[in-house]
């Protein structure tokens, strides 16, 4: 069986950075808590509360924390990758995507074939239709973009790696350069799909932090955090871009979807704050109670992610299968339910994590393999394949929803239409190819 929480707690070297642990599931459940605290749901459907009330806007500042998670996550594919590397003989590159990859698809196909099913069930006796419902399809598969966006970073760790080895943070500068010079084309050129380069440009350069950090190399963190904020400020205030750090509807701009660099700035300066905090919350961290909770914390953090909107919907769909009325959005009836909303979803989330948390961490998979030969030659094609069709399987569902899938209903992917179901497709036929791109070795890298 798999190490249990306290036992991996208990066997922690102190040469870990616990606090990058902290902050892998600090940022997860901020997001979880800010899409529960935004969805308003009415009657009419699903929307949002940040565009019901304007103002509210200003704390996306604080709670758009997927720049944080990006940024550990560079932390920690540079050391899981030179660690790999130092274990194994021959290409490193396929078993580094398919250890990587396996704890990330695996919930992530097994949460889309649920939905799948419970979609096709509604649809077949014509319950999906409704507004509410057709909501709720559409809704529960957008943070797929997400695990999109984490498995390009993913494949482009290497590359990327060795560009920061050789030119430290002028890699990075590079990546923000790209970004400004791809808004430049956006608003000042006109030029038509541009702004979608910067869905790697941005984020990439997010990831590459964490490569900076990884080596030591953040040395300044409040004068990153200044600069970042005082960019951010100073492109709302006078460029083109609007004070929400998240995707706001009908809005003509989106700081989120593409990433404009107004969300770059914001991300540096969250990652320069975070940076500051981290001597306090690294004593904290120290107390072997505090360490038990964020280790457990981290080995479901997926599964969470994944299921709480489900919960959420769960919860509306009791309050009305109950015949109590759902109040208008951002009223006082509506505020004075939030908190019992909240426990409650948080209580289901639990329940979901529970049932599914064994395909985030399956039986067995802790074992640290023995180094030996990598796979073989023609591994490192067939996995970087299988990777981009799972990227674009998983970013065409978060596009599409699940909504329609009897009538061929179809979204735009950048520029190409696609389908739920080709999605879907492209996502299991590139999990495939990454499974087969290597050896049989179980391979799991923590950190």
């Amino acid at each position: 069986m798999g190490a249990s929480a306290s036992d991996i707690a208990a066997v922690t070297p102190a040469s870990r950075d616990r606090y990058v642990d902290l902050l892998r599931v600090a940022s997860l459940g901020t997001v979880i808590a800010g899409h529960w605290l935004m969805a308003a749901v009415s009657a009419d459907g699903i929307g949002n509360l940040l565009a019901v009330v304007p103002p509210l806007q200003v704390l996306t500042w604080a709670l758009q924390v997927m720049p944080v998670f990006f940024f550990v996550g560079g932390f920690s594919h540079a050391l899981s990758y030179r660690s790999l590397a130092r274990r194994t003989d021959g290409p490193v590159y396929a078993a580094f995507l398919r250890a990587r990859l396996r704890r990330l698809l695996r919930p992530t196909l097994v949460f889309v074939a649920v939905w799948t099913a419970v979609a096709l069930t509604a649809q077949l006796l014509g319950g999906g239709g409704g507004r509410l419902s057709g909501a709720a399809f559409r809704l529960v598969t957008q943070p797929l973009w997400f695990i999109g966006i984490y498995l390009a970073m993913v494949a482009l760790t290497p590359p990327l790696l060795k560009l920061h080895e050789r030119h430290g943070w002028a890699a990075f500068g590079a990546l923000a350069a790209a970004a400004a010079a791809v808004d430049l084309l956006r608003f000042a050129g006109g030029v038509p799909y541009a702004e979608f380069l910067n869905f790697a440009f941005v984020w990439l350069a997010v990831h590459q932090l964490g490569f900076l950090r990884a080596d030591g190399q953040l040395r300044r963190p409040g004068a990153l955090a200044a600069a970042g904020l005082a960019g951010a400020v100073a492109l709302v205030a006078y460029g083109p871009y609007p004070l929400s750090m998240v995707g706001m509807p009908g809005e003509k701009v989106s700081n989120m979807a593409p990433p404009t660099l107004a969300l770059l700035a914001h991300g540096i300066w969250l990652v320069g704050a975070v940076e500051l905090l981290r001597t306090p919350a690294s004593a904290w961290l120290a107390r072997p109670r505090v360490w038990r909770g964020v280790v457990a914390a981290n080995e479901v953090a997926m599964t969470a992610f994944l299921w709480h909107l489900t919960a959420m919907l769960a919860v509306y769909a009791a309050q009305l299968g109950l015949g109590i009325a759902l109040p208008e959005p951002a009223g006082a009836a509506w505020w004075a339910q939030v908190p019992v909303r909240f426990l409650a979803a948080a209580a289901l989330t639990g329940v979901l994590v529970a049932a599914f948390r064994r395909f985030e961490s399956p039986v067995g998979s802790s074992a640290r393999p023995a180094p030996g030969p990598g796979p073989g030659r023609g591994s490192g094609p067939r996995a970087a394949l299988g990777t981009a069709l799972c990227l674009l399987g998983v970013l065409g569902l978060s596009t599409t929803g699940l909504g329609g899938l009897l009538e061929g209903h179809s979204a735009t992917l950048i520029a190409l239409p696609v389908t739920a179901p080709a999605a879907i497709g492209m996502a299991l036929g590139g999990w495939l190819l990454v499974e087969r791109s290597g050896t049989s070795r179980r391979v799991r890298l923590r950190g």
